[in-house]
């Protein structure tokens, strides 16, 4: 597994420590799940914005095809 460093602030540590505390989850946990929830999030956001843009120059990406 990679590591990856966060530098959080002070306020934003005791948030997800009380997060994780709430949840019966790690800090580690919680952030891993943040980071999947935002990753699916993203994906589907640029997805449907190439799609749009797909749609929208589908002539020029037909010719350029040929």
């Amino acid at each position: 597994m990679n590591e990856l460093i966060i530098r959080l602030s002070d306020t934003e540590r005791a948030e997800l420590a009380d997060l994780a505390d709430a949840t019966g989850r790690t800090p580690e946990e919680c952030a891993r799940g943040a980071v999947r929830a935002h990753l699916r999030a993203e994906r589907e956001r640029v997805g449907e914005a190439a799609g749009r843009l797909a749609e929208r120059h589908s002539a020029l990406l037909k010719r350029l095809g040929q």
